[in-house]
């Protein structure tokens, strides 16, 4: 506006703002008409709820000069926000103030003229200005003038610029300003080497009531706080802390203390230009109503419906994006939005990484990452399927174990166990028959040996938990009917050099050349579910290709109705659709509100059943053929039961060893023993070990025995023959050596 503008051109003006799409909107105008403003904003109706109003120093210095303000007037400003020049409390400024109401008094029918904030600044700026005159002087520095030529004008000229001079010493004088450094009324007064005020600050006034509230300060070094800047100028700055309370709760306009949105959709009867893309596959999603202006689809009704949850009314116009005859580009149509074309885009578009460089995005209405679909044939069950669970490898150490665990218990139990004595015939027959037994937990085998016991039950639980795996597995074999494909996932691709169909426009084509690294050379655009369906039919060795690449959304839709192929895998990105609106549009907010509410009341699963909901003929009962179970899945349980069953072996030689050389020392000299060769020694360990322990420990009771009878033995013919030698020495009679004693 004018400076001195008229009632009517502030009018048209604040209509104009009123009009707009903002409803924030910032004052700063002459002091004389500010006011002026205000009270034509109230009376059409711009100082309600919804609207922020920021005034400069303007209306700060305006209130504190008309202390109290007049309630007819502030009426007119309430909620507003303006700002103060922020000086700190001293004696000085008190002082000041002081002397201030004294000398004023009476000058207002309300009493004393107001000190604003400007006003201390321009006392100091007088006593700033007598520092540099008297540094000045002190210089030796004079005040001259002197004429400018060039300020002289041809004659008629009525402004008479050649009466003005030139002062010659300004710049010293300027320069000694720049150089004043003292404390004023005002705080700490001086220039930085920018040739700025130091250390600027604001404090931020709101205006409620019949007066005004401090809700916070502001400066170049502390940005927005609760503390005055003084307070918080000697301590490092911890934007953290003050995160959650930069300014105190603040009244807006209408008298609310709820924060106000901002803005709204212009009444200047413009309407939102949305984009939609118009493919020619899948129109259950997104499509145009032959003749008419109107669209259709999952996408369009998600969006309908997310724009009647808004609080206030969306104005849109749908345009179409795409020739009919390929799909259209989703990135040439976001892209589009950053240049203007549109304001919005809605439809089957997915969020990615380079989009999103570009636009907002809605919170996704629906999950769709990125699958492989490829042709698979039926597997029928044969009538060896009894063996498909298990790998041939897996059998051959399954069957391994089951002799060798036998063997290791027949060895255990050998010795204390007579069910595994007898004819060699019949221990081999008996070992085979426990072994296979355990698989069925039949065996009539017991085992008495604490080490047998221990290694029978490490291996029972082995053979349970292979007898589930196999029991689980043959289930699903016999009774899911079975799909087998040469295709197992994304890296069976990346490791091929067939050809690779994908759907024109989509962003599956960069997302395969550049982040999995197929070349682009075996890429195929297709553009109907049609084209993609006789592509795979073909195979890539006829023409056609070997797997088809696209969102699972479009892919449900696509094997509903095409039982020969099926989605292969998981999907290998994780993405969803969006709506896309410019850089901090409001709408992607509150749009994403929407769709959230959509998501727990249910609506949105009621709209992607009425579009999007078939009976898919792969979806049950058949799944993709079983992974046979393998080594590699039981390797531990075998680790732990080889590993046992050589412990109790390793155990069960020491005990042997042991027993063995304390029968040998009792049954053979050591001379003997120690003559004896290695060969019969070892003859007589085995001979040892294959004999029945209670026979073992009957013989050597008996040996025991024995020689403890032989040894009472001797000793009784030593004590006779001592007693009869001393009888003789003793005795009267003497033997002449011919005839008896």
């Amino acid at each position: 506006m004018s400076p001195e503008a008229t009632e009517e051109e502030i009018t048209n003006v604040l209509v104009q703002v009123a009009l707009a799409e903002s409803r924030v909107i910032v004052v700063h105008i002459n002091i004389l008409w500010g006011l002026k403003v205000f009270d034509i904003a109230k009376r059409l109706g711009m100082m309600g709820s919804g609207y922020v109003w920021l005034a400069t120093t303007f209306l700060s210095g305006i209130l504190e000069m008309n202390t109290p303000f007049p309630p007819e007037l502030t009426n007119n400003i309430q909620g507003v926000i303006t700002f103060r020049v922020y000086t700190p409390d001293s004696e000085l400024k008190r002082r000041f103030a002081s002397k201030w109401k004294n000398l004023t008094q009476g000058e207002t029918a309300n009493g004393p003229l107001g000190l604003s904030a400007l006003g201390l600044y321009a006392y100091d700026t007088v006593f700033a200005l007598a520092h540099a005159l008297g540094a000045f002087f002190k210089q030796g520095k004079r005040i001259t003038f002197s004429r400018d030529p060039k300020l002289s004008l041809p004659q008629g000229d009525h402004l008479r610029l050649d009466t003005l001079n030139i002062f010659n010493e300004g710049n010293f004088l300027r320069q000694n300003i720049y150089e004043v450094n003292m404390t004023g009324v005002t705080g700490t007064f001086r220039y930085t080497s920018d040739r700025d005020l130091v250390n600027p600050s604001y404090e931020i006034i709101n205006v409620v009531g019949t007066g005004f509230r401090r809700i916070g300060y502001w400066s170049n070094y502390s940005g927005l706080s609760v503390d005055p800047p003084e307070a918080l100028s000697p301590k490092p700055v911890n934007n953290s802390s003050r995160a959650g309370k930069t300014l105190l709760p603040v009244i807006w306009p209408g008298d609310t203390t709820q924060k106000p949105r901002g803005w709204v959709f212009p009444n200047s009867g413009r309407l939102l230009k949305i984009g939609v893309p118009i493919s020619v596959s899948y129109h259950e999603f997104v499509s145009q109503v032959p003749g008419t202006d109107t669209f259709e689809g999952f996408c369009i009704e998600v969006f309908l419906a997310a724009v009647n949850l808004l609080p206030y009314a969306v104005p849109y116009k749908f345009i179409p994006f795409g020739d009919d005859r390929s799909n259209p580009s989703a990135t040439e149509l976001v892209r589009l939005i950053t240049t203007g074309e549109f304001d919005g885009a809605v439809g089957d578009i997915t969020i990615t990484t380079e989009r999103t460089k570009m636009v907002d995005f809605t919170q996704p209405y629906i999950e769709s990452g990125l699958v492989v679909v490829a042709p698979v044939k039926k597997s029928d069950s044969s009538a060896w399927a009894f063996l498909a669970p298990f790998t041939p490898m897996m059998w051959a150490v399954t069957a391994i174990f089951f002799l060798f665990v036998g063997a290791v218990v027949w060895i255990l139990e050998h010795r204390v166990n007579d069910e595994f004595r007898g004819p060699p015939k019949q221990q081999i027959v008996t070992t085979l028959w426990f072994s296979f037994s355990t698989m069925f937990f039949s065996h009539r085998e017991n085992t008495v040996s604490t080490l047998g016991r221990f290694v029978l039950i490490i291996w029972l639980f082995v053979v349970l938990i292979v007898n589930s795996s196999y029991t689980a597995s043959l289930t699903s074999i016999l009774t899911v009917q079975q799909l087998s494909s040469p295709i197992k996932g994304i890296e069976s691709l990346v490791n091929g050099k067939d050809p690779i169909g994908y759907t024109e426009g989509s962003f599956a084509k960069n997302y395969l050349i550049q982040e999995i690294g197929i070349n682009e050379s075996r890429l195929v655009a297709l553009n109907t579910p049609e084209e993609a369906a006789n592509a795979l039919k073909k195979g890539p060795h006829n023409g056609g290709i070997c797997a088809y690449i696209d969102e699972r959304a479009y892919m449900e839709l696509f094997l509903s109705s095409r039982c020969d192929f099926t989605i292969i895998g998981q999907e290998f990105t994780r993405d969803g659709w969006g709506f896309a609106f410019p850089r901090d549009s409001p709408l992607a907010i509150d749009l994403s509100t929407a769709i959230l509410e959509m998501a727990e009341n249910g609506d949105l699963q009621k709209i992607h059943d009425k579009w999007l909901l078939r009976s898919a003929c792969l979806s049950q009962g058949t799944k993709l053929e079983v992974e046979r179970l393998n080594l590699k899945s039981f390797w531990g349980l075998y680790l732990i039961c080889g590993f046992a069953c050589f412990l109790a072996l390793f155990i069960y030689l020491i005990q042997m060893l042991r027993q063995y050389s304390k029968h040998s020392s009792e049954e053979i000299h050591p001379a003997a023993q120690s003559s004896s060769s290695g060969s019969s020694r070892l003859r007589s360990f085995l001979s040892f070990v294959d004999e029945k322990e209670e026979t073992v420990k009957h013989r050597s009771k008996r040996r025991q025995m024995e020689m403890n009878s032989c040894r009472n033995g001797v000793v009784g013919s030593s004590i006779s023959f001592s007693s009869n030698k001393d009888y003789a020495r003793s005795s009267p009679y003497k033997s002449d050596g011919g005839g008896d004693a």
